[in-house]
């Protein structure tokens, strides 16, 4: 085995003079000094530290902490001992930070804060190899360290008390969904962490600055449009999302959020009340657009501030990004251009289903489509499904582009399953049904056969309806009569009576009684001969 000696260099600030200690000792000494030290570190791990070091080296993270402490400090005599000590000083550095750097009594803190108070030691000129890695444990941490630490005037290496936790990295490699309404131009700002500046305290405050371009500028300048609202068509866009990188991220604002552009404050979408008690009201996942907040010149930057309160099992990112708005007619024409997917697929599809239970007693020789679409309950003119759905219904392409633009769920109005506008294609089987010449007009569903033809079900109908319509005639026209007959009849009953009414109580004052009955008779006469 080759030995190789290393040297190591500790800072004095006595006198201003820097001193040069070099081991003089083999690789067998280095070797031990460096398992004394990741020792070290193992011991003042805790539960959940060590359970993260068995899991990368795939042992068994059950038990109590000193089994979990023996299984770690077995992984030290290991033959892969030199690719977990990687592990163990990054979660050691994590320890550190996430504690503000309050320092343990163990010799390696102790080492580095006797360091970062400019304590002095007596200058000899060679210590012994195992003590000096022991102390000064920041040297040979390598670049783990070196995001942490600076070097004071002295030559002592301090950690700074806002430090950036290394398991939460600064541009963490987050990709958000994809809008359709909103078409990406270029990064402004890449997914940056929502770092808490202090554990203490639950509000914290961030900021992100970033400048436009001369051409950016510009063009953001010339989409401005006063007869739409005055809005931009080119957009400067900030969005929130989870700090999560296995999938693609939907927009999440986080708890409290409070963001400012430019110290003036940002419209951010209403929250929506919830029913339960205690749960906080969570803004609806959207875009939020910031244009309009902006300083619009390439010699000024723009300062995004946000504030929001942490929360303790989830991390959040921010994006700034500049963007072009699409309307729906924008995007039918994109839909349009990705063309139409053949007749012979949906027809293959057809026989297949059809063809499925034909081993059954009961088999289905034939499927009913409708032709009218399911949102606007009206006849379809782009007939269009999703590729990941296997039902045949279609919709109106048109009609569900304009509802997403209003309110977007991106849901099958068939199925309501997810129905993204990349996984969206217009049927060619039913788009030559609609335009073939043998469709009436007033046909609004077909019925499929097994060997994928169609056929109209609109004749059907109609004997259907001609053979009911002359029953359902009289019957209708005799309702009719007997409704205008009763409500004569009510009326007939009703007025007269309180007509001549008056007139009886007159003519029983002026005249006598002998006169009274011929007019009563008459009366009498006159109702008879009504009635007949």
């Amino acid at each position: 085995m080759q030995l190789r000696a290393r040297s190591y260099v500790e800072y004095f600030p006595a006198d201003g003079a820097e001193k040069a200690v070099t081991s003089r000792s083999g690789g067998g000494e280095e070797e031990m000094a460096d398992t004394t030290d990741l020792k070290s570190m193992i011991l003042s791990f805790r539960v959940s530290e060590l359970q993260t070091l068995l899991q990368h080296a795939g042992k068994n993270r059950s038990g109590r902490k000193c089994d979990l402490q023996h299984r770690a400090l077995d992984l030290l005599k290991s033959r892969n001992a030199s690719h977990y000590q990687k592990k163990i000083q990054e979660l050691y550095i994590s320890i550190q930070n996430s504690n503000n750097l309050t320092l343990n009594p163990d010799p390696i803190d102790q080492m580095r804060h006797k360091v970062g108070h400019g304590q002095q030691y007596p200058q000899s000129g060679v210590y012994n190899t195992q003590q000096m890695q022991s102390r000064a444990t920041p040297i040979h941490l390598g670049h783990y360290a070196a995001a942490a630490a600076y070097q004071t005037r002295g030559g002592a290496t301090m950690m700074p008390t806002t430090a950036p936790s290394p398991r939460y990295p600064v541009h963490p490699d987050v990709r958000l969904k994809r809008l359709p309404f909103y078409e990406q131009i270029c990064e402004l700002l890449k997914p940056s962490t929502l770092l808490p500046s202090n554990t203490s305290t639950r509000m914290h405050e961030t900021s992100f600055t970033f400048h436009l371009t001369p051409q950016q500028a510009t063009k953001i300048a010339m989409s401005y449009n006063a007869i739409t609202k005055g809005e931009y068509s080119i957009q400067v866009q900030l969005r929130f999302a989870l700090l999560e990188t296995s999938t693609e991220q939907e927009d999440c604002f986080p708890p409290g959020v409070v963001v400012k552009v430019n110290n003036k404050p940002l419209t951010l979408p209403n929250p929506i009340p919830s029913n339960k008690p205690g749960v906080e009201p969570k803004r609806p996942p959207r875009p939020t657009n910031i244009t309009y907040l902006l300083k619009l010149s390439p010699t000024v930057g723009n300062t995004v501030t946000i504030n929001w309160a942490h929360d303790y099992t989830r991390n959040f990112v921010a994006w700034i990004g500049l963007v072009q708005k699409l309307s729906s007619t924008d995007l039918l024409n994109k839909l349009k251009a990705k063309g139409v997917r053949p007749a012979e697929f949906s027809r293959g599809l057809i026989k297949e289903k059809l063809q499925e239970d034909a081993d059954c007693e009961i088999a289905t020789t034939s499927l009913r489509v409708s032709l009218m679409c399911p949102l606007g309950k009206m006849r379809m003119c782009v007939p269009c499904r999703p590729s990941t759905c296997t039902h045949l219904q279609c919709f109106d392409a048109s009609l569900f582009i304009q509802m997403n633009e209003r309110k977007p769920t991106w849901n099958c109005p068939v199925c309501d399953k997810p129905a993204l506008f990349d996984t969206i294609v217009i049927d060619g089987y039913f788009q030559e049904v609609l335009l073939s010449p043998r469709l009436p007009l007033d046909c609004n569903e077909i019925q499929l056969t097994s060997d994928g033809s169609w056929t109209i079900i609109s004749a059907k109908k109609e004997k259907n309806s001609q053979v009911l319509s002359p029953k359902v005639e009289p019957s209708s026209s005799s309702a009719a009569a007997v409704e205008t007959l009763s409500d004569e009849a009510e009326v007939l009953e009703e007025q007269p009576p309180k007509r001549k009414a008056p007139a009886a109580v007159i003519v029983d004052l002026t005249l006598s009684d002998s006169d009274d009955e011929p007019p009563a008779k008459k009366t009498a006469h006159r109702i008879q001969g009504h009635r007949s």
